[in-house]
């Protein structure tokens, strides 16, 4: 036999009993197989990480307006919900009713009658916060759409921001 022979996957036999010596070469075989994959695995787990260096020389301030104006509505809806949320808690712990008892006593008139729920109703106080929360939205998005102008001009003048993106 050759050694071509002796190493082959297909394990032979003769009728002289040497079949012993064909699954030999049959488990070096199937050895070498399962050593090649273990390598490509341990190769494709040891590859290195691809890395790109991009660089943000624009932003799209129509984008920015846009983005900026749908994260402004968000946190105005947010802070709506906050003070509601808020103004329920403290008059149900009794603070603006302590505070009323309280005012007669520190004007001491107690003839002239001041209702403290006149400047801080819940409708008075959503309706304030409904203001606030419009003109933050108004402010945040014109002060966002400026910050891309900005970056724009800035970056024509240096290049960008540069950034590594990694491919895990």
């Amino acid at each position: 036999m050759s050694s071509a022979d002796s190493t082959s996957p297909v394990a032979t036999t003769d009728n002289r009993g040497q079949g012993s010596s064909g699954a030999v070469a049959s488990d070096r075989s199937t050895s070498a197989t399962s050593s090649r994959a273990a390598a490509a695995s341990s190769a494709a787990s040891t590859a290195p990480v691809r890395r790109v260096k991009l660089r943000v020389q624009r932003v799209d301030p129509l984008s920015v307006l846009k983005l900026s104006f749908l994260v402004s509505v968000a946190l105005g809806i947010a802070w709506v919900v906050m003070v509601a949320v808020l103004w329920m808690i403290l008059n149900g712990m009794g603070v603006f009713s302590t505070i009323q008892d309280t005012i007669p006593d520190l004007l001491g008139d107690a003839g002239k009658k001041f209702n403290l729920m006149d400047y801080v109703g819940f409708t008075r106080v959503i309706s304030m916060g409904v203001m606030l929360a419009i003109l933050n939205t108004l402010f945040l998005t014109a002060l966002a759409t400026l910050a891309a102008f900005l970056y724009n001009v800035c970056a024509s003048l240096v290049g960008g921001m540069h950034t590594t993106l990694t491919d895990d």
